[in-house]
């Protein structure tokens, strides 16, 4: 078994306060029973994070306290296992999800840990640990050289894939769950708004689930990306009616399934108006604002399936089979790579969509 030396502290990046972050030095965590100590290679930004820097999750409780290390989307390599970890050893290349069920709820027994009954419940309040873990919203995150997981939120990097790559697993296994409550029609139309990072890989899964042609709606750069990257046929909204283009490009029957990836607020309207009579709607996005506009009646007398979909529960090995595969070109989505300490100046890069960034990668 390889053995790695383990310093005593390590660089972390901190949320100190709200938009206030600092480099510091802090302890290396140990691994506890069930538990893997990691070296943290690669952490992928993602919307979620600049949203946390400026206090858009206070509604969440989103840090729960400070100081807070974020960060989700990983990869790294196991240095040290816990009492009773077998499934694990050190030198395993693995990337992470960020959420671990309970186990116990009746959720977490059917498969939907990314929606336990016991969220939260950490003991982090001095209440009874449930076993919940909610790494890098709730419990401390990858933005460092090591962090401590549950091994039940590790899995194996296939040879061949990166670090880099390897740490977009979370993000393009929560496209992965809401293209599969979706459900692809194979030979049929797909239809995906936004082409950020999740709307992309979104668009080369239903590819890979065999739909006949999928559609991107978008603008600028990373409308172009997606064209380069398989869509069929790119609509930018700024130059035409998304709704009447579908419309027009399915003999007026509509999509067969449509991905809200966008964030928008009038996309699931228009997303449920370009979906065929009992096609599916799946909302991937969060939004800036809870109350977004959605036709009851057209849901209802066309049958529309609209689905909400949450996080990425067990689809993190097929989607490490993607990226394996070149299903999901994953290297093409990576535009940046800094260090930790740059990490405020690739948040900017990343928030603001500089330099055509789509995703921005840290290596601590």
């Amino acid at each position: 078994m390889e053995e790695f030396k383990i310093p005593a502290t390590m660089k972390a990046m901190t949320l100190v306060a709200y938009d206030q972050l600092k480099l510091a030095e802090v302890p290396v965590p140990e691994p506890g029973p069930g538990e893997v100590l990691c070296r943290i290679k690669s952490v992928a930004i993602c919307g979620s994070d600049p949203k946390m820097i400026h206090g858009g999750y206070k509604f969440a409780n989103w840090p729960p306290y400070y100081p807070f290390i974020m960060g989700h989307e990983w990869a790294g390599q196991v240095v040290k296992v816990g009492q009773g970890v077998k499934d694990f050893k050190p030198g395993d290349r693995v990337a992470g999800e960020a959420h671990v069920g309970c186990g116990k709820c009746d959720n977490c027994k059917r498969g939907h840990y990314t929606v336990c009954l016991n969220y939260g419940k950490d003991g982090k309040d001095g209440g009874l640990d449930m076993g919940h873990r909610h790494y890098g919203f709730y419990w401390q995150g990858a933005n460092a050289e090591y962090n401590v997981y549950k091994s039940s939120a590790l899995h194996r990097i296939p040879d061949g894939v990166s670090y880099d790559v390897a740490s977009m697993c979370d993000c393009a296994g929560v496209a992965f769950h809401g293209v599969k409550l979706a459900g692809v029609t194979p030979g049929g139309t797909s239809v995906v708004f936004g082409p950020g990072a999740i709307g992309l890989c979104a668009m080369m899964e239903c590819k890979a689930l065999g739909s006949g042609r999928v559609i991107m709606i978008g603008r600028g750069a990373k409308l172009e990306k997606a064209r380069e990257l398989g869509a069929d046929i790119c609509i930018d909204f700024e130059k035409e009616d998304p709704v009447k283009r579908i419309l027009e490009l399915t003999g007026g029957v509509g999509a067969d399934e449509v991905m809200e990836c966008s964030g928008a607020s009038d996309s699931p309207l228009k997303a449920c108006q370009m979906v065929k009579k009992t096609g599916a709607v799946a909302i991937i996005a969060t939004y800036h604002n809870d109350t977004v506009p959605i036709p009851a009646n057209i849901v209802n007398f066309n049958e529309i399936k609209l689905v909400g979909s949450k996080a990425n529960p067990n689809v993190s090995d097929q989607v490490l089979h993607f990226f394996a595969t070149g299903a999901i070109q994953g290297e093409k989505l990576i535009t940046h790579t800094f260090p930790l300490e740059e990490y405020e100046k690739a948040v900017d890069i990343f928030e603001h969509k500089k330099e055509g960034s789509i995703k921005v990668v840290i290596n601590p």
